[in-house]
């Protein structure tokens, strides 16, 4: 299980996150909801050590993490798929996967089957440049770029953003795939509430740096929820 527990963080004097607690575990999705600019981001930044935390703890399988840098909780089995997808243009399909073992001991860096099965039109371009694909097959690439290491906890940083509705529905099936096969936690930070709410099993609502909702999703008041979501 992961645990972030009262995190504090700041960027210079600014107080982005007020003791923010989320949670997720194995086999099920946790979803952060929020409007743009709520800490939401900053949140997973600081779970993947990209940004350091005043206080609080982050705990991942019984081991506390919280002063680990990125590439070590990547080989820890921590992956992250950013806001905006962040692949690489340039690059071919193919050395956009590759780029995501670098964690991997060399023996093990090979491109899983698995990668394909769940994303079938990645095998057709993978001599293709990152920046000629869709939107949405961006996302898909960068979903899979976080699979090709075998995580143990996937973050999600918006994978609907700008993507069309077939794209989204496919996206959706992968996470749902995913969480069913038990051995992975799920972090999913959404905007889309239909999208969360058809995935969720926890869910935490966030409000200027601080979680103002919480619980298990069908627990969920969408009034409640949805008061937070809009502008």
């Amino acid at each position: 299980m992961l645990a972030a527990e009262n995190i504090d963080l700041y960027y210079g004097a600014s107080h982005i996150l007020r003791r923010v607690n989320v949670v997720a575990e194995k086999g099920s999705v946790t979803c952060v909801l929020g409007r743009n600019g709520v800490g939401k981001t900053s949140l997973m930044r600081a779970i993947i050590g990209l940004q350091p935390i005043r206080a609080g703890r982050i705990t991942w399988e019984g081991q506390d993490i919280t002063g680990l840098r990125p590439d070590e909780r990547a080989r820890r089995g921590v992956a992250l798929v950013p806001q905006g997808r962040e692949i690489f243009p340039r690059l071919t399909v193919q050395e956009n996967l590759e780029t995501g073992l670098a964690p991997l001991p060399r023996q093990k860096r090979r491109l899983p089957d698995e990668i394909f099965s769940l994303f079938p039109v990645l095998r057709d371009m993978l001599r293709r440049r990152g920046g000629d694909l869709s939107g949405g097959q961006q996302q898909q690439l960068a979903i899979a770029r976080a699979l090709v290491t075998g995580p143990r906890l996937l973050i999600l940083d918006e994978p609907t953003e700008g993507i069309q509705p077939s794209i989204i529905k496919e996206i959706e099936r992968v996470i749902r795939d995913l969480a069913a096969r038990g051995d992975m936690a799920i972090l999913l930070v959404e905007q889309y509430f239909e999208f969360a709410r058809a995935l969720a099993h926890r869910y935490v609502v966030m409000e200027r740096g601080e979680v103002v909702l919480s619980g298990d999703a069908h627990d969920m008041v969408e009034s409640d929820v949805r008061r937070y979501l809009t502008v």
